[in-house]
């Protein structure tokens, strides 16, 4: 999300960016891009005006003047008014409730809600060690109580029941009476959508809340439609009195639009981005650190959380003891990184919230993340010996090896010359220092490098 506004935002930055001294003039011509960018991400024109109103006013006053390094500031300026018109800081779920806090997701169908209410539910059953239960309130999608069901066993979450031959208000009173009973402390519910908004459906979904009360309303969204995303949540507001909005399919969105009009035409929080098709690919939503990346500035924060939830300690524990003990990093152990990497989103994923990517051009399109599975294949094309001794490698193993994994002997030269230089990244984090040695290596392995999964 955000790659083509990030790209021309720190573009236009740049050049202020270094500037003894900025005047009215200078900072009008950045300004005039950034309003294009803006225009051009799909974020709504009232929210544009806005932004470079406030953005002028303060730049244009003594606040830049008086400092002694106004381009810096100027930048810090856009990052907070940035933040400003996405809401600031995080706004978290409300579950100070009676048992069960009963949240109620809307929206239009197709924007993703079935999916959403999983990976809500998984995400506070583990992330907040709540007991979940789901259920489905959609009678007009057949395969809507089916997917719910199905998506409930795979993250481990109650499902409850419902009929087609239901009406939605007893399928959710029938519902909260069961999870009191079994002492649940959140109920999820997933409501019917339409292809549009229409009057029948408003009817409906205001009387199904009315009747439940819900601690938290929150409003499911594409986040590809833009800032239609946004006009459409203020229609579900008028008539719903939404606590929150979720922005889904975020990884498909080049612009961020929605992302950027939404809070300030809805005054509603985002609280949740859907990232990707997986149950696990939910992140709540920090205006900050979004606004971190939108100016290249990286994320490290939430890449930290992501490493601490995905990557397998027992793993990484062991791996560090055996390093430690002065034990190469052979071929399996590179197989287990690579694995925990995937399971962090995959390259692309982590480069995102790398500070100063966006200033390496297109680096992002360099790294294909089909690569770990090309990779993968080859590691397990060697036999136990090779994994563990790289240097048993010779020409007649190559051709074996690159032939049952049914890829080219340069596929595997890359693969050598890649655990080559992460074996040595390692040997530097296991020495004194390690974490700064270790980014100076991640360095040399970009680009022209070899970056893994890069060509």
């Amino acid at each position: 999300m955000f790659d083509n506004l990030s790209n021309r935002l720190t573009s236009s930055l740049d050049r202020i960016r270094g500037r003894a001294k900025l005047t009215e003039d200078n900072i009008q011509e950045v300004l005039r891009e950034v309003r294009m960018a803006l225009l051009e991400a799909d974020v709504a024109l009232p929210v544009v005006k806005d932004f470079i109103a406030a953005v002028k006013e303060r730049a244009i006053g003594t606040e830049v003047s008086k400092s002694l390094s106004p381009g810096q500031v100027f930048l810090k300026i856009v990052k907070q008014e940035l933040e400003n018109v996405m809401g600031q800081a995080n706004d978290g779920l409300n579950l100070r409730a009676a048992r069960p806090a009963v949240i109620l997701l809307a929206g239009l169908q197709g924007a993703g809600k079935t999916t959403s209410a999983a990976k809500l539910a998984k995400y506070l059953k583990e992330r907040e060690k709540k007991s979940v239960s789901v259920v489905s309130a959609d009678v007009y999608r057949p395969a809507a109580i089916k997917q719910l069901e199905t998506l409930a066993g795979e993250v481990g979450v109650n499902f409850i029941p419902s009929d087609l031959s239901q009406k939605p208000i007893d399928i959710v009173n029938n519902a909260i009476d069961y999870a009191k009973k079994a002492h649940k402390d959140v109920l999820i519910v997933d409501t019917a959508g339409r292809l549009a908004i229409d009057d029948d459906m408003m009817v409906e979904i205001k009387a199904l809340h009315a009747a439940v009360n819900p601690i938290e309303t929150l409003f499911v969204v594409d986040a590809m439609t833009g800032q239609d995303a946004a006009n459409t949540a203020k229609a579900f507001g008028d008539v719903l009195p939404l606590t929150g909005v979720v922005l889904t399919k975020t990884d498909g969105d080049a612009r961020g639009g929605a992302a950027l009009s939404v809070r300030h035409i809805t005054g509603k929080p985002i609280k949740f981005l859907g990232v990707g098709e997986k149950t696990d690919a939910l992140e709540p939503f920090h205006p900050d650190r979004l606004a971190s990346r939108i100016l290249g500035m990286g994320d490290m924060l939430s890449l930290i959380e992501q490493a601490e939830q995905q990557i397998d300690k027992g793993k990484a524990e062991k791996l560090a003891g055996k390093l430690k003990k002065g034990k190469g990093f052979d071929l399996e152990d590179f197989k287990e990184q690579l694995q925990q990497m995937k399971n962090m989103g995959g390259m692309t994923s982590m480069l995102d919230k790398l500070p100063g990517m966006g200033q390496l051009g297109n680096i992002q399109d360099k790294v294909n993340d089909k690569m770990f599975v090309q990779m993968e294949a080859l590691i397990n094309s060697m036999t136990q010996a090779e994994r563990r001794n790289p240097d048993l490698i010779n020409g007649s193993r190559k051709k074996r090896i690159s032939a049952g994994a049914g890829l080219q002997i340069q596929d595997l030269n890359r693969l050598l010359k890649q655990h080559k230089q992460m074996q040595k990244m390692m040997k530097k984090m296991s020495a004194k220092g390690g974490m700064q040695k270790m980014m100076r290596g991640l360095g040399g392995m970009m680009p022209g490098g070899g970056f893994p999964g890069s060509r």
